[in-house]
């Protein structure tokens, strides 16, 4: 099957690559950077240069390519660590969500795909479930938790409207919080400097996905005939106060240090402390049931033991 990864260069688009290249696919993968064609090379794809918010570049890549099945992974993440300006951190991506989602779209009908994958999100841009779980069927909240992600709620939205009313059979994967190679150096540096403390009462519930189990949903959304939006991610959501003193643990760093709320919000933020006091966790009973999909890395707990480094990165780097 010849299958097109816009932005095949990303933490789950390398992983995403090999898996396909070496399933046999014919896989054409689309980076910004031309530095980054030798990588997408040695993971088994044809590397294509392409700026995913100029239209008539996406035209002509996907009218040269006419691929079967378009696996949309964009995003402009790359050092976009400032949460206290979240929505311009995220403004890139947003841009991608929507813009680029749109340009891809209408390459793929002028083209006759027949399946459109897309990484959307899941987590924080759910209302807040009094220690429910969050489904598919939950809605986003009307008001996002901190008021500077209001433009990336809008954005995670715009996107699954665009993929629900295209005539293509489309999915939107609303994954957790990424961690693996390329997803949680950041996360890892500040946890060993003791740079990131618990919040409150840390009751946060995140759910967290490896970037490899993230690649493997979207090759099991590519083969299924389901569509709409899934949750993708382990089968443990947790607190706070649980997953980051493992982490430290498993790091050899010493213990989160713990700050009141009010301090919190002075410190690191009002994004921060809401993900760290007030986000839900997700269930992905649907991904496993209308998928057929299951995390390799079942829970957080394996996956910042073993996971956080793999053979697809050092093969890639």
């Amino acid at each position: 099957m010849r299958v097109l990864i816009a932005g095949g260069s990303g933490a789950v688009g390398r992983p995403l690559v090999a898996l396909l290249a070496s399933a046999g696919h014919e896989v054409v993968a689309t980076t910004r950077m031309a530095e980054k064609m030798p990588l997408l090379r040695r993971l088994g794809a044809t590397p294509v240069v392409m700026d995913g918010l100029d239209p008539k570049a996406v035209g002509d890549v996907v009218a040269r390519i006419e691929p079967e099945v378009i696996i949309h992974q964009m995003t402009g993440l790359a050092g976009a660590q400032n949460l206290r300006r979240f929505d311009r951190a995220f403004s890139v991506t947003n841009q991608l969500r929507t813009r680029g989602t749109e340009y891809l779209l209408a390459a793929a009908r002028a083209v006759g795909v027949r399946r459109f994958v897309a990484q959307g999100y899941g987590g924080w841009p759910y209302a807040p479930g009094a220690g429910e779980l969050s489904t598919e069927e939950t809605p986003f909240d009307s008001e996002p938790l901190f008021g500077r992600a209001r433009r990336t709620l809008d954005a995670l939205r715009r996107q699954e409207e665009l993929v629900a009313s295209s005539p293509l059979s489309g999915v939107v994967l609303r994954y957790g919080t990424f961690y693996g190679p390329g997803a949680s150096d950041e996360l890892v540096a500040l946890v060993r400097r003791r740079r990131l403390p618990i919040i409150g009462k840390g009751s946060g519930v995140w759910s967290w996905i490896h970037v490899e189990d993230a690649a493997h949903a979207a090759v099991a959304a590519m083969h299924a005939n389901a569509e709409g939006v899934f949750n993708i991610a382990d089968d443990e959501p947790a607190r706070v106060t649980e997953w980051l003193p493992y982490l430290a643990r498993v790091l050899g760093a010493p213990p989160p240090r713990r700050i009141p709320a009010a301090c919190g919000r002075l410190i690191a933020g009002a994004a921060v402390t809401a993900l760290m006091t007030q986000v839900a966790g997700m269930s992905n009973a649907k991904a496993k049931t209308e998928l057929g999909w299951r995390p390799r890395w079942s829970t957080w707990r394996l996956g910042f033991r073993d996971g956080l480094s793999s053979a697809v990165h050092e093969h890639a780097t």
